[in-house]
């Protein structure tokens, strides 16, 4: 069975709930993620992910707005040692694409869809080919 802690992303973006949305957004494009997480020091507070992002145009925000007007408040979390599948059941149930990762308490990463893909399609890969 494969866990969190083997396919998560450990080098995080992450972002103030006071940053600008703009920003934020700039930050996200420039690195390609889909979701960046809010912090306060070295707590969760939320998760601001492309679909904020379209919600947020399509409402027209204003140039001043602010991450913490947008973003998903107390996003679901998963711990390093859970695995996959669960994750799975998560984002599909919850209908999310991101989920971000817990260690002993402490946010350690972020996994996505896409990351979870990527472990089914090694799963059907043909062995000793």
């Amino acid at each position: 069975m494969s866990v969190i802690a083997e396919h998560m992303t450990r080098d995080l973006l992450t972002v103030g709930p006071e940053e600008r949305l703009g920003l934020a957004a700039q930050r996200m494009a420039g690195r390609g993620v889909g979701a960046v997480l809010v912090m306060e020091g070295e707590q969760l507070v939320g998760i601001l992910t492309e679909r904020d992002m379209l919600r947020a145009v399509a409402q027209g925000f204003r140039e001043e707005a602010k991450v913490a007007e947008w973003m998903t408040r107390h996003p679901e979390t998963i711990e390093a040692t859970d695995s996959t599948d669960h994750a799975a059941a998560l984002m599909i149930h919850g209908g999310f694409r991101h989920l971000p990762v817990l260690e002993e308490g402490s946010v350690a990463g972020i996994v996505s869809i896409r990351d979870l893909m990527r472990v089914a399609l090694q799963d059907m890969s043909p062995r000793g080919v």
